[in-house]
């Protein structure tokens, strides 16, 4: 057999197989033989029917097809193994079925086209000396006694309050029925009323302006309360109208916060910690490489950019498709943590929509992930079995119970310490610029607000011109 290659796009190789004459014959002889053993034909014992009834009754083009077919099969298999090729998923025909079918000839040579995805070729430009800013997380303490703030917002108990009336920080509980006023005078506001509805009193809670209607209220009074929905509000057919809300005041409740003593802190940590001065020293702990991982984070990230810039592959459809599978069962996977019901989104009429939107995100992450593995080759950058098997006992604890695939155990635990190796050696040769929080995100928007501008001013001068 002999087979010719050339490169094709999207990191595909094509084969030219030429079959030779007794191949060609060969096929062909085969299915007659097996189509001889397996026909019924009425007259003949199986196994027993005369070649010219079998060419009459199946049809000689019928066996032709079928000889064909097997032979391409057989015949590209036997080209990509002679070859030594590294195929990925299925080979496409590239030559005409009908075209071959009229040109074979049993006892003739023939030749037809295939098409093979490969694994793609990484090209790298220059990567040890990548410039990039990033934007330092600094560790603020206030963050710590905002969360713990928190926990002690959720321990609070509510205590029932009598001698006197609504003020913000309470917690209320209330009737409520609202209805629209203006244009459409009296017209009763879909969803909104509720009954013994709570609600803490505080800014931005409800409708712009309805908690604080309820300033001053007393338990069992009643009040009109006059809004108007924001501009931007979800529901479009209310957004931007006035309204009027009927509350009445059923009980009226506040606060009453924990001690932040020790047995808050053994509460709140499951008795992990019996002093409150040893549960801050470990939230601080957390806070702090909370901002450092995240800093880190964004190192990595801006260097993964530069990367991607600098470094274009040619990535395979099989790659690609199999990447778009890996997106969609992550997400489905944190839809289910979510409690979401996943059947609504993935059915089949929205799986090719979900797929294409997901093709973009899944070719970034090849892209990084093929360039990232290129240089930890080139720098003998992969994880010895040492850090490999440390990483695994590590990790093991957390999998007690489930069905865990050693093989893709190891593949995961492999790739991550090598990405984790790469970056850290990218990050030390690199010359990184940190930057304050929030700046790169603000030059972004100012950037893209820029351009709007251009574009409506190129609109303008399209219309004077007009």
């Amino acid at each position: 057999m002999k087979v010719t290659q050339e490169r094709l796009p999207e990191s595909q190789l094509g084969l030219n197989i030429e079959i030779a004459p007794d191949a060609s014959r060969s096929a062909y002889e085969k299915m007659v033989q097996n189509l001889s053993r397996s026909s019924n034909i009425p007259g003949f014992r199986k196994g027993k029917v005369p070649r010219q009834v079998l060419l009459q009754r199946i049809g000689n083009e019928r066996i032709k097809a079928a000889a064909l077919e097997e032979l391409i099969q057989k015949s590209l298999q036997d080209a990509i193994k002679q070859e030594k090729i590294e195929a990925l998923g299925q080979p496409n025909l590239r030559s005409d079925f009908d075209e071959l079918l009229g040109q074979y000839n049993p006892g003739d040579a023939i030749t037809f086209s295939i098409a093979v995805d490969v694994p793609p070729t990484v090209e790298l430009a220059e990567y040890g000396s990548l410039s990039v800013k990033a934007e330092e997380i600094v560790y603020k303490p206030e963050k710590v006694d905002e969360f713990i703030e928190q926990q002690r917002e959720q321990k609070a108990d509510l205590v029932p309050v009598e001698d006197r009336p609504a003020q913000m920080g309470d917690v209320a509980f209330v009737d409520f029925k609202g209805t629209l006023t203006g244009e459409e005078e009296g017209k009763e506001i879909e969803g909104g009323s509720a009954t013994n509805f709570q609600v803490e009193m505080v800014e931005g809670k409800l409708i712009p302006g309805m908690v604080e209607g309820m300033v001053g209220m007393k338990p069992e009074e009643t009040k009109e309360v006059a809004v108007t929905f924001p501009e931007d509000y979800p529901q479009e057919d209310l957004a931007g109208k006035s309204a009027s809300f009927s509350i009445t005041l059923n009980e009226l409740k506040t606060k009453e916060l924990p001690e932040l003593d020790d047995d808050f802190a053994q509460e709140v940590s499951d008795d992990e910690f019996e002093t409150m001065a040893a549960y801050r020293e470990s939230v601080e702990k957390q806070f702090k490489e909370q901002a450092e991982n995240q800093t880190k984070s964004n190192i990595n990230g801006a260097i993964a950019d530069a990367l991607l810039e600098q470094n274009k592959i040619d990535l395979p459809e099989s790659l690609v498709q199999e990447e778009v599978t890996n997106v969609l069962t992550k997400t489905l996977m944190q839809m289910q943590q979510m409690g979401l019901d996943v059947r609504q989104l993935f059915n089949s009429d929205n799986v090719p929509m979900l797929r294409d939107n997901a093709k973009p995100e899944a070719t970034t992450n090849l892209n990084k992930s093929l360039i990232i593995k290129e240089i930890a080759k080139r720098e003998n950058l992969e994880p010895d079995q040492a850090a490999i098997d440390a990483k695994i006992a590590e990790i093991r604890p957390e999998l007690t119970g489930q069905e865990v695939d050693e093989d893709r155990l190891l593949q995961m635990v492999t790739e991550d310490l090598m990405s984790e190796n790469t970056y850290a050696w990218l990050t030390e040769k690199a010359n990184v610029e940190l930057v304050p929080e929030g700046s790169l995100s603000e030059t972004e928007t100012e950037t893209e607000d820029s351009d709007e501008e251009v574009e409506t001013a190129e609109v303008e001068v399209v219309s004077e011109g007009e």
